[in-house]
């Protein structure tokens, strides 16, 4: 399983939509609930921050490789999941 980072800022509406929709894939498949999730405020974080190539939140790289960027869907963030627990 591969760790996941998502970077988001508290004001962020779309950060907040991809949390709501990270808790309901969670409940729906018990699988996703053993991935391992850092979440990092850039705002609270820049030092992290600066260390990924990155413009939009939320952003998610599953072990160090970017894989979504910006707006995220039900179905994107679905896709952040399973990119994780490939083998």
């Amino acid at each position: 399983m591969k760790p996941v980072t998502m970077f988001v800022l508290e004001s962020c509406p779309y950060c907040k939509e991809a949390l709501r929709w990270m808790e309901e894939l969670k409940a729906e498949n018990v699988h996703y609930d053993r991935v391992a999730f850092t979440i990092v405020d850039e705002q609270l974080h820049p030092e992290i921050s600066r260390q990924y190539s990155y413009y939009y939140v939320p952003t998610y790289f599953v072990n160090g490789i970017k894989v979504h960027e910006g707006a995220a869907t039900k179905d994107i963030v679905r896709n952040v999941f399973e990119k994780a627990l490939e083998p």
